[in-house]
């Protein structure tokens, strides 16, 4: 089990979107800005000390989020906690270095533990997954886990989020095993992970000029396409009114709705790679 910076160190992922260092805020108590091409989401109101990291970026982007989240919050003091919704790179990406600075707990979804401990690798990328570079490349893409083993703590079972009052994680496995997606009923704001994504996540093109589309769970990382399906269809039946993705811009209101219906409807054929289409 290699440290997530071991092989990525000296260089970075050469993909940066159009929004690429661009924030924008939510809802009053919910920002989320772009790092390269994911998002790292910040809740809590600006000038409150607390407050909740969501997801960690990309490598190599520590020194960034901390600048975000003192410019978010008006005050360089860590937050409560760091909520996961999955272990994948592009996620956690800048955990270890934060958690140098940050000594505070992290939430994770128990099936998601194993990568975040030191057992477990992803998979690595398919470049069959899809005929697009972002697809093609991801083989070279950081697939192995990390250890925070002293950090990580699973998520409460009733469905509660530490320090994040009203809201609640949903399992939306599929995408990885413990895959959560956080959403407060009470106005209908979700935080999507990559359960969904609203760019073609395997298209560079549209990655960097963040053309707004619903998609599935990026395909080149998915593990369990049968329990992605799951998820998407829990999600739209939940009805939520705003969405902010793992990649690509926020979604609401009736483009949501529709999108998601479109999406549950025609999965097969929006979602899954060619190769794994019923014929």
């Amino acid at each position: 089990m290699k440290p997530l910076d071991s092989d990525f160190s000296e260089s970075h992922l050469p993909f940066f979107s159009v929004k690429s260092g661009e924030g924008r805020e939510v809802c009053r108590d919910l920002y989320y800005w772009t790092n390269q091409i994911v998002n790292v989401c910040f809740y809590g109101i600006p000038g409150t000390l607390e407050w909740v990291l969501i997801d960690c970026g990309m490598p190599h982007s520590k020194e960034r989020i901390m600048n975000e989240a003192k410019g978010r919050f008006g005050h360089d003091g860590k937050p409560k906690a760091i909520v996961l919704t999955h272990g994948h790179f592009d996620h956690v990406g800048s955990l270890e270095p934060i958690l140098k600075e940050w000594d505070v707990p992290v939430y994770a979804h128990e099936l998601e533990i194993p990568y975040l401990n030191g057992e477990r690798d992803y998979p690595k990328g398919d470049p069959t997954a899809d005929g697009g570079l972002v697809s093609e490349l991801s083989p070279f893409y950081p697939n192995h886990g990390i250890d925070i083993a002293g950090s990580v703590q699973k998520l409460p079972e009733n469905g509660d989020i530490p320090f994040m009052e009203g809201w609640k994680w949903i399992h939306t496995p599929g995408h990885t095993p413990g895959h959560v997606s956080i959403y407060r009923e009470m106005d209908g704001v979700l935080i999507a992970g990559d359960a969904f994504v609203t760019v073609k996540q395997e298209s560079l093109y549209k990655v960097i000029f963040q053309k707004k589309e619903i998609s599935g769970p990026p395909r080149y990382f998915t593990m369990d396409w049968n329990a992605a399906e799951e998820s998407v269809g829990k999600i739209a039946a939940m009805h939520p009114k705003i969405a902010v993705t793992g990649h690509g811009e926020v979604m609401m209101g009736k483009e949501l709705e529709r999108s998601l219906k479109i999406l549950v409807d025609r999965f097969d054929e929006l979602a899954l790679p060619p190769n794994r289409r019923p014929h």
